[in-house]
Parts: C-alpha cells; sequence; structure tokens
C-alpha cells in the first residue's frame, strides 16, 4: 500500500506541494496523512496515526526529510521504526529510497546535514537578534492587534466555532488565543 506524510510547521503554511506530490504518485487521499505543526514536537498525531496503520510492504512517501523530523535522533529512529516494521519509506526530494543500502546511508547523512543546516539557521537568527538589541530594536513579532483578540475570546466563549475555525477567521494563532484564554482567567481569578 502507498502512503503520504505531509507537514508544515505553522498553521499559516499550505501543504499543497506535498498534496500534488502525493497526487503524482498515487497515494489515495485516504492513505494521506497531513498535519500543520512543528517537527520538533515528539506528539504529532498524523505521524502516530501512520505509524500505527502501515504495514510489512507498505511504503510511505515523503516531500523531504525535513518534513519527517528535525533532528538527526529522530529521523533515524523514525527511519529504524518503518525498516523494523519492513515498510520502505521514500524521500522525493533527496531521491532517497530506504530499501537500498544506498539509500540508508545516504538517510543518514541527508539526516545529519538537515540538522547541521537548522542548527547554523538557528545560530544565524540569535546572531541577528542580538545585533539589533545592541542597536536599541526589539525582536520577536509584533503583538496581535487587541480588537482580533477580543473578537476570537467572544467566539471562543459563544462555543459556537472550533478552535480552528477561530484562528483562521481571526488571523491569530492558536497559541495566541490559549494566552488570551489563560490571561483572561488570571485576571478573574480562575
Amino acid at each position: 500500500m502507498k502512503y503520504g506524510y505531509g507537514r508544515v510547521s505553522t498553521q499559516e503554511q499550505e501543504l499543497a506541494r506535498q498534496e500534488d506530490l502525493f497526487d503524482r504518485i498515487g497515494v489515495t487521499k485516504r492513505y494521506r496523512f497531513m498535519e500543520k505543526m512543528t517537527g520538533t514536537k515528539a506528539n504529532r498525531p498524523q505521524l502516530d496515526r501512520l505509524k500505527d496503520e502501515v504495514r510489512d510492504g507498505d511504503t510511505v512517501y515523503i516531500e523531504s526529510l525535513s518534513r519527517l523530523g528535525r533532528s538527526t535522533k529522530d529521523l533515524l529512529e523514525l527511519v529504524d521504526y518503518f525498516q523494523n516494521k519492513g515498510v520502505t519509506l521514500i524521500s522525493d526530494k533527496e531521491n532517497i529510497d530506504t530499501s537500498t543500502a544506498t539509500g540508508k546511508l545516504l538517510t543518514t547523512v541527508m539526516c545529519a546535514l538537515a540538522e547541521f543546516e537548522r542548527a547554523l539557521t538557528v545560530e544565524r537568527t540569535q546572531e541577528g537578534l542580538k545585533a539589533a538589541r545592541a542597536r536599541g530594536r526589539k525582536g520577536g513579532r509584533k503583538p496581535k492587534d487587541e480588537k482580533d483578540i477580543k473578537i476570537a475570546l467572544s467566539m471562543y466563549d459563544s462555543q459556537d466555532f472550533s478552535v480552528a475555525e477561530i484562528c483562521k477567521r481571526c488571523s491569530v494563532s492558536q497559541g495566541t488565543l490559549y494566552k488570551a484564554i489563560n490571561a483572561r482567567k488570571a485576571q478573574r481569578g480562575y
């Protein structure tokens, strides 16, 4: 059976490119496991569902190794997990097929490079923030408009909308919404 696993890091990002890949390969929608969350989280519901469902002889397609995980340790554990179940992992971007010896070697090398690239990105970001602070600028995102947060809270209170709907309609992240809910609870003494 052909399976597909797709992931983007934030709610604002789109899965369309990965969906297109699965269309091209012939992975039916029923066997696509897609989610919007950071790859650094160990608990990813769609990945967990995929791991439970695949069986010996199945193939899992991913757009790139970075979609499966961010750390070398995590990626290698997932590759090993699939191999132990007799499941082949194929990464389109890196052209890796874990059913081959070359694919296994390349997976190990590419995982190490992906982690190295992420570490460099974090390092450059920290250096940039430090340089900006030295010049009197404050880093980070601009605070969300209070009007949007008030609308989101009233939608939440109505219990007519899911958290995902509220976040989409008000252009706020789940973290921002829950932070506002918890701040309101603290203010009210809950």
